[in-house]
């Protein structure tokens, strides 16, 4: 009898430890699903302008490596979330509107770093790229940035020469040097940020330029613009970037938000390895 309320208290025991343990792995497997749905901390100096806080420059060692995609997407071989922002990326292609969606968080295509999503073309010589731009949602962030970019490797803060047309109507010609410096640029308004007779920036997005384009040269680099349908022009003087071979080329897009995902739409794009056909 002994024996026999020995082995059934044993089993109730038995019964009451897997109750337990279930209970705490469950709660252990929720605590893990619930952080990884948090979005990981954003440093402060990333965080976008206000009225207390001006977004600066990444500290110098501050660098993410970049997530790569060999998919071919379209014309172009493969994508990458460049710098890996801390909201993954996407990117996709109708062939019937010819129109590339690329969604993307990212703090900015910028300073020492970027982040930001990345669709490219491993290429060598000359090139011409064009694109039209446009942003569905017209209360995006002011500075998000659609760019026409050419690369000399995926890394964060890689070498680069870019076009860019920003969420205000600004476009701009830029160039990080060398890696791991900061970007500099040409910068053009029309009629401040974005063109005369527009109330706001609800309105700017229909009348700012729509469509850009990017010339390799050798290593002469040009913007040029269409802004009411004209045909594409040079816009501004070019820049001397040398490139080594290959390097990549592409169109990508940034929210400027370091935690928040927007949308751009580029169409219509143009990609030629040669000079003289940015069209």
């Amino acid at each position: 009898m002994q024996t026999h309320f020995a082995r059934f208290g044993m089993k109730i025991v038995f019964a009451a430890m897997v109750v337990i343990f279930a209970l705490y792995a469950g709660a252990g497997s929720a605590r893990a699903q619930g952080q990884g749905a948090q979005t990981p901390a954003v440093p402060a100096w990333a965080q976008p302008g206000s009225a207390t806080h001006v977004q600066v420059a990444p500290p110098p060692d501050f660098h993410r490596p970049s997530t790569n995609f060999d998919s071919p997407t379209g014309i172009f071989d493969g994508q990458s979330d460049i710098g890996s922002a801390v909201v993954p990326g996407s990117a996709g292609y109708d062939p019937a509107t010819k129109q590339y969606t690329i969604t993307s968080a990212g703090y900015n295509i910028w300073y020492t770093r970027d982040e930001f999503r990345y669709l490219w073309k491993k290429m060598s010589g000359d090139v011409s790229l064009a694109a039209d731009i446009a942003y569905p949602d017209p209360k995006g962030y002011g500075d998000r940035k659609a760019v026409l970019i050419i690369r000399q490797n995926l890394d964060d803060d890689s070498k680069e020469a870019m076009v860019a047309l920003h969420g205000l109507g600004m476009i701009h010609l830029a160039q990080r040097r060398e890696r791991n410096t900061r970007i500099t640029d040409m910068e053009y308004r029309m009629g401040g940020r974005g063109r005369p007779g527009a109330a706001s920036p609800d309105t700017l997005v229909n009348v700012m330029a729509k469509r850009l384009g990017i010339e390799k040269r050798g290593d002469s680099i040009a913007l040029f613009v269409s802004v009411d349908g004209e045909p594409m022009h040079q816009f501004g003087p070019p820049i001397t970037l040398h490139f080594d071979e290959p390097f990549y080329a592409g169109i990508g897009f940034c929210s400027h938000l370091p935690e928040k995902a927007d949308t751009a739409v580029l169409s219509n794009v143009v990609l030629e390895n040669a000079a003289g056909q940015v069209r």
